[in-house]
């Protein structure tokens, strides 16, 4: 009998342990349950807005991000007022005229922009002494016109000559498609701009003049102790929306230049003829959304590194490193980054001397074979000649240097 409860409990030590053992192997991996392929995101067209023209632009690079007939010429209304305050606060910078400067309300202003007119108005009074940050307020947020005149007649002595320095100063940035006769916008022949030419205002006033910008988004003045609002509906509609403009005329319709801040992301929308002042608010805001949600910026190379350093000849160093001279920034659909495709265009013989920031070649970024931007390549350095024989020594080697280009990236 001992024997078997001997035995048996041999056997039970043996299971326990085999027990034991199983319960210390590692179990086996379960089958891993196959996920759906996740098909690429499309990106649908832009909403169909009202408006005669309008368009769609990435503030961080100036892209065009959708449009529909951005460069037909038509009245600008009071949307001229961006050029104005462009005007205005480029002189301030220049130190020509100053934000504390007592402006003199004329007759001119008086009668051409005041209450007694059917347009906009800050109520100023005549012969009164107005500072000009006042007023340049009293245009952007009242749309004042009598503000506007007084503030072209204070910064070029009279409202055609400082139509002159608005469209000297439209030249400058680009705006190919305008022509300026007053400060205010009231209605005058040979009077036009585009919403590309807008678009590129409101970029350049944003970049240039960021505090002056800020006036925009204020909801209200009051001045002769008339309060007014702003305008611009966006600005109670969305908080992100910061700016910029209204204009509306019989003739040139509800106009409408905006500009909001998502994140890192800024976009700008210009609506010209719009045939509501919710309507063109309607359109501005739909626009930018679209942008925000379906576009996305990358930037793709630094402006401190150099993207190439080709041979130099003759020079006193024998490499010349080459980069762009502000970062390069690119707006894409979402889902099209890796299609970008960026080639370098570079002399086969450099030869010395360059001085630093002077083009020796370019940079072409495209996607999908087509063109996005082209940037000049400059010399990061300055890149004097060599000595005497250097000099001779790379002429002679130049006899066997073939023509081929250097490595695009």
């Amino acid at each position: 009998m001992s024997l078997l409860r001997r035995t048996l409990s041999s056997f039970a030590v043996a299971a326990l342990v085999a027990g034991v053992a199983f319960a210390q192997q590692t179990p086996p991996k379960p089958v891993a349950v196959p996920r759906p392929v996740v098909p690429e995101a499309p990106v649908p067209p832009p909403p169909d807005v009202d408006g005669k023209s309008w368009v769609l632009m990435d503030y961080a690079t100036g892209q065009i991000l959708a449009s529909k007939d951005p460069d037909v010429r038509l009245e600008p209304a009071s949307i001229t007022k961006v050029m104005t305050d462009y005007v205005v606060s480029a002189e301030v910078a220049n130190g020509k005229i100053h934000m504390a400067d007592p402006i003199t309300i004329s007759e001119n202003a008086w009668r051409g922009g005041g209450a007694g007119t059917d347009g906009s108005t800050s109520f100023l009074k005549l012969n009164s002494q107005v500072p000009l940050k006042d007023l340049l307020f009293g245009m952007i947020i009242q749309s004042g016109n009598d503000a506007a005149i007084a503030l072209a007649e204070h910064t070029a002595g009279s409202e055609p000559a400082f139509a002159n320095l608005m469209n000297a100063y439209a030249k400058q940035l680009g705006m190919v498609n305008s022509n300026f006769q007053n400060a205010s916008g009231y209605p005058i022949a040979n009077h036009y701009t585009t919403a590309r030419d807008i678009a590129i205002l409101s970029r350049a006033l944003i970049h240039d003049f960021p505090e002056d910008y800020a006036i925009s988004a204020v909801k209200d003045f009051e001045w002769n102790g008339i309060k007014q609002h702003n305008r611009n509906l966006l600005l109670w509609r969305d908080q992100t929306v910061d700016g910029i403009k209204t204009g509306h005329t019989a003739a040139a319709g509800y106009c409408l230049a905006a500009s909001a801040k998502q994140g890192d992301s800024r976009m700008i929308a210009i609506v010209m003829g719009a045939t509501s002042e919710k309507s063109r608010a309607d359109a501005a805001l739909a626009l930018m959304n679209y942008g925000f949600r379906f576009y996305e910026t990358h930037k793709l190379y630094d402006a401190s590194k150099p993207l190439a350093t080709p041979r130099l000849w003759k020079g006193k160093d024998n490499q010349l490193p080459l980069g762009v001279a502000d970062d390069v920034l690119v707006t894409v659909k979402r889902g099209e980054y890796d299609k970008l495709k960026a080639t370098m265009d570079i002399p086969a013989t450099l030869i010395a001397p360059f001085t630093k920031g002077q083009q020796v070649g370019t940079l072409r970024i495209t996607l999908n074979g087509q063109p996005v931007q082209n940037v000049p390549l400059i010399a990061q350095v300055e890149a004097p000649q060599g000595g005497f024989f250097s000099r001779l020594w790379d002429s002679i080697m130049l006899w066997f240097h073939s023509d081929k280009k250097p490595e695009t990236k």
